[in-house]
């Protein structure tokens, strides 16, 4: 089923200006979206020089907060870019979701901050009862 993406874009990616929404599927108990940067290019995190050449593209896939009984999961194409600074020991570097989530995290920086919380709050196994894995 085909869901409004202007509608996810605001609820998920809310305060969150660079991402755009490409498309939204709900079945089977999940809500799967497919998410971009809105953005032309990017900083390099080495030299802070600018850069809009895209060396290449690829996906990363991560979860976030629940909605309505339904687990929900993130496509996220990130590109790639390439540093045209001489002196810059970096060649490529990926665009940064700085308020979305952290390099190589699997799941958002908000259901990050919610588990750990429930877990200060609860620890151990009461914790684990109160969010069930998905």
């Amino acid at each position: 089923m085909q869901a409004d993406t202007t509608f996810w874009d605001s609820l998920v990616f809310d305060g969150i200006d660079d991402v755009d929404v490409d498309e939204v599927t709900a079945a089977f108990g999940t809500v799967d979206i497919a998410a971009r940067s809105r953005a032309t290019g990017a900083m390099c995190p080495d030299c802070g020089g600018w850069s809009n050449r895209v060396h290449g593209s690829y996906q990363r896939r991560f979860k976030d907060l629940p909605l309505a009984g339904q687990s929900v999961v993130i496509r996220l194409t990130v590109r790639r870019f390439i540093c045209d600074a001489a002196d810059c020991p970096r060649r490529t570097f990926a665009e940064p979701f700085a308020r979305l989530t952290t390099p190589y995290a699997r799941l958002t920086s908000r259901l990050g901050h919610a588990l750990e919380h429930v877990g200060l709050a609860l620890a151990g196994r009461a914790g684990a009862r109160r969010t069930p894995r998905s």
